[in-house]
């Protein structure tokens, strides 16, 4: 999810603002079903991952850490992206355009930092 989001917040919500009026409900629809195709799996393997390393006995500061970005996550798509997104649905707006990219920033930080402490428990598991 590091680099999907990483390419969603420096290509994909900026290349918004050159979608022309004409074509963007079209464009938007197909950009979030297509999206959807990746970001979904991706996020339930994140979930699953995490609930199967915790059921399994993983704990630490760093697990923990990373279990509430992954929430921080999750609860920044539902609450903003998702809403401002339909906001899009139904027209070109400006200004949802921008506070798209402007809240993705929430996201991206998390899921950088996230990736982070992940590699950081693979690190620490490899050297068992």
């Amino acid at each position: 999810m590091v680099g999907v989001i990483w390419l969603v917040q420096l290509l994909v919500y900026p290349a918004m603002r050159e979608v022309p009026i004409e074509r963007w409900i079209p464009w938007h629809l197909r950009h979030c079903q297509r999206i959807s195709y990746v970001v979904g799996p991706l996020m339930l393997v994140e979930v699953f991952t995490a609930l199967g390393l915790w059921l399994q006995g993983l704990s630490g500061v760093v697990f923990y850490t990373s279990l509430a970005l992954l929430a921080v996550n999750w609860l920044s798509t539902l609450v903003i992206q998702i809403p401002l997104h339909g906001i899009c649905e139904l027209a070109h707006s400006p200004t949802a355009i921008r506070r798209l990219i402007t809240t993705n920033w929430i996201r991206t930080l998390a899921w950088s930092t996230r990736g982070v402490l992940v590699g950081l428990l693979v690190l620490d598991a490899t050297r068992v």
